[in-house]
């Protein structure tokens, strides 16, 4: 069969079609792009997921295919990051990443492959690391395990006494148990290292502990000790308890006698007032504890957030497109909170828990150290159960949040299709469609859920078993002689609170997966490039552009460009557009005449030839210089929900009122300003929602005149006004350009038969036509064809 490729995030809005290859994979095994940008490729196969002997398998099966530069897969997350140099094609390196994950399927005998009658191929010579399907092979390469268990079990059995002698000396327990607990987590931390790399590939990252707080370890530290010390000292309030009972219950204690307290009321004084400040001290730690936790939360979620809106800003409009608007949004608000819920709570709680073990072991030791080995025995087993769940925990919860993503990201969508939906009575189809959606989320929350519940009840287990056999097994030395009661009953309390400690790790462990996940999907949204800014140089650097001087020569040379996955737009173009003149730019759609005002305000980038301002490539000079130099007026203009003087005052914020209402005029846009109720203190709503397109769009230019820039590029910038309103712009446009550089971008040709200079665009970027309005109609071209199909009048055959 033939494998199609969904069409999913991309560059420049290109979707990649499917390779025409045959490939066996299907189901939950076929590849689902993400994004797809020139050079690089992020894919998800959840094949790979939970298994990262797979994930080396494709790893190398890829490496050694030609044009591709590097593999990562995770196997955590079953992602792919996929870069090939410009040789191989995007369908190409998709039709790779199938076949790979094919020759896996087909290798492992999965019923993705087995479906379609397919022979198996023979197996990679790596593939016994991968995990083995379910059968009869699968049996067979258990059975040693299965061997092993019970041998050992067989040996505990027969060595019982021998093994009781053994667990009952502390430190070897301790030992032990140490050691199987270190073996268990550094094999856990081996298998993880390929999960944590780096986007280069240099090694593994930091621990994402230490990621998420940053630069500030020092204030985490604080609040550290200080939840320690609140732990440490409500541990010590709860084994006062026993004390204090055994006291009154043996009328007095020696222990205290020796110290000078002598009377069993002077005892049991001392013993209150002692209680009383562990808990004053107990709940001033915690209060301080608390305070600090939620400082350092405060402070990691407000770095990360302006850090990475910082990075978004910096970001290329090209690169920018391929992401979501609701996905970065979601990055920024929800998964940046993530990060700050985590720390100020979940880690409080975390070393809370260590604090108490680290106080439990020590006192085990010194007052019941043959009760030592049942509470120190199951730790190996909760360490690997922990570990064994986690992988599967953190896949369930990235897919979790992937599917949630997609529901918002629909849902905010048809908020703003509301009027397009209804107009098409597709509200039948939209509702399906968003159950459909919430269905798929609902069950990988539920299977979320699911993995997510198993490890507390573990924990809870694994510390109910210790704490009853140290009920048992110290009840019965007490009776013996072999345990001092006064020893015996503070172990009492300290367990239950330990194993009350222990209870929030699965809440802790369920917000720290979900923490990874979001903490991964704000690292993917850094590793977006951001724009060269000047000659191989930082945003600010590159050659400055004084504006006073400045003539606005545009020219370009051979020019050369082509949006990934499409023919090129322009095709060795070169023109001239004059200092202090007006110029226009006509022609069919997709003729690139929008693609060379963004070529000029260096949203893109040309293939081959160059882009000059003056004379100089607009690559080598500074970027935001660039850009002040040149007003841009798009079709659809943005406007922030503000006021209208707001909005005309954005980027030239200190302007004054008169300058404000002479800018609207310019731009026609003072007559219905001013017939508002608000007037310039009108809100125009979410994206200009109260206001027309038309109104809109003088707006946008009223901002640009404004800014009083000496390049002006106009694209479409009164194409939703009335011909009466076109008129009065163009009047007042004509002499806001006068010595000034304007290019008129428009299919309407009334906007630009005022230009000193017309292009006609064709195919290709090619300039069929050029010369004055006059000229171009009396040529009886392709401008006067269209003139008079516009106009009215006859058209030449």
């Amino acid at each position: 069969m033939t494998s199609t490729l969904a069409a999913g995030p991309h560059a420049n809005g290109v979707a990649v079609a499917a390779p025409h290859a045959r490939t066996r994979t299907g189901g939950r095994a076929a590849p689902r792009p993400r994004s797809i940008l020139p050079g690089r490729q992020r894919w998800e196969v959840d094949l790979f997921r939970g298994r990262p002997g797979l994930a080396r398998v494709a790893e190398a099966s890829l490496r050694q295919s030609p044009g591709i530069e590097d593999v990562r897969v995770n196997p955590v997350t079953g992602r792919v990051l996929l870069r090939h140099d410009h040789t191989l094609g995007p369908r190409d390196a998709a039709r790779l990443l199938h076949l790979a994950v094919d020759r896996v399927c087909t290798a492992l005998h999965t019923p993705a492959a087995n479906a379609l009658g397919t022979e198996p191929a023979a197996p990679p010579a790596c593939l016994p690391e991968a995990r083995p399907p379910r059968g009869a092979g699968g049996t067979a390469r258990r059975l040693p395990r299965i061997l092993g268990l019970g041998c050992a079990a067989a040996a505990a059995l027969a060595g019982g006494p021998l093994l009781l002698r053994f667990l009952r000396r502390p430190l070897l327990t301790l030992g032990a148990a140490a050691a199987a607990t270190a073996v268990v987590v550094r094999r856990a931390w081996r298998r993880t290292d390929r999960a944590r790399e780096g986007p280069d590939g240099a090694g593994p990252r930091r621990h994402a502990v230490r990621r998420i707080v940053g630069r500030h370890r020092r204030k985490f530290g604080v609040a550290a000790l200080l939840s320690a010390l609140s732990t440490l000292v409500e541990m010590a309030l709860f084994a006062l308890t026993p004390s204090i009972v055994l006291l009154v219950a043996r009328g007095g204690s020696a222990t205290l006698t020796r110290y000078g307290i002598a009377g069993i009321s002077a005892q049991l004084g001392t013993l209150a007032a002692a209680g009383a400040l562990a808990c004053a001290v107990m709940a001033g730690t915690g209060y301080a504890a608390g305070v600090a936790w939620r400082g350092v939360a405060q402070d990691v979620e407000d770095d990360w957030r302006i850090r990475t809106y910082a990075h978004v800003q910096s970001v290329a409009p090209a690169d920018l497109e391929n992401e979501r608007v609701s996905r970065v949004n979601a990055v920024l608000a929800e998964d940046i909170g993530q990060l700050g819920t985590f720390v100020g709570t979940n880690m409080h709680d975390v070393v809370q828990m260590g604090a108490g073990l680290a106080l439990l072991v020590p006192m085990f030791l010194l007052l019941a150290p043959q009760l030592a080995w049942i509470a120190f025995a199951p730790i190996p087993l909760v360490a690997w159960l922990s570990f064994r769940f986690h992988e599967r925990a953190v896949a369930d919860t990235a897919a979790c949040g992937e599917r949630r993503a997609q529901l918002n990201s629909r849902v905010t969508e048809n908020l703003h299709a509301h009027t397009t939906i209804k107009s098409a009575t597709t509200e039948a189809h939209e509702i399906a469609r968003i159950g459909e959606l919430n269905g798929r989320c609902s069950e990988a929350n539920r299977s979320a859920g699911r993995s997510a519940a198993l490890p507390p009840q573990i924990l809870r287990l694994a510390g109910g078993s210790a704490l009853v056999g140290t009920v048992l097994l110290g009840g019965r030395a007490v009776l013996r002689g072999e345990l001092a009661t006064a020893a015996f009953g503070p172990l009492i309390e300290l367990p239950g609170i330990a194993m009350l400690k222990l209870s929030r790790v699965g809440s802790a462990s369920d917000h720290y997966q979900r923490t990874l996940a979001a903490l991964e999907r704000i690292e993917r949204l850094h590793e977006l490039p951001v724009e060269p800014a000047g000659a191989d140089g930082p945003a600010a650097a590159g050659r400055e552009l004084p504006l006073r001087s400045l003539r606005g020569r545009i020219e370009l040379r051979k020019v050369t460009f082509a949006y990934p996955g499409r023919a090129p737009v322009l095709r060795d173009t070169s023109l001239t557009i004059p200092p202090g003149r007006t110029t226009a730019l006509v022609g069919t759609t997709g003729a690139g005449k929008t693609t060379i005002a963004k070529l000029l305000m260096r949203f893109r980038h040309p293939g081959q030839g160059q882009v000059l301002l003056d004379g100089t490539d607009v690559r080598t000079l500074a970027l935001p210089d660039l850009r002040r130099a040149i007003g841009y007026v798009t079709q659809e203009p943005f406007l922030f929900d503000a006021t209208i003087a707001e909005n005309i005052r954005y980027g030239t914020f200190h302007a004054t009122e008169a300058q404000l209402v002479a800018a609207a005029r310019t731009a026609g846009a003072h007559t219905f300003i001013d017939g508002l109720p608000d007037g310039y203190d009108t809100r125009v709503g979410e994206r200009g929602a109260a206001l027309s397109g038309g109104q809109r769009q003088r707006i946008a230019l009223a901002r640009t005149v404004l800014r009083d820039p000496p390049v002006v590029i106009l694209d479409e910038a009164t194409s939703a006004v009335d011909n009466e309103t076109e008129a009065t712009i163009q009047r007042a446009l004509a002499v806001f350009g006068t010595d000034r550089t304007m290019l008129v971008i428009a299919h309407r040709l009334s906007t630009v038969q005022c230009a000193d200079r017309i292009y006609v665009m064709g195919s290709g970027g090619v300039v069929a036509e050029r010369g004055t309005h006059d000229e171009l109609v009396a040529l009886g071209g392709v401008y006067s064809s269209l003139w008079k199909l516009q106009s009215g009048g006859p058209v030449l055959t």
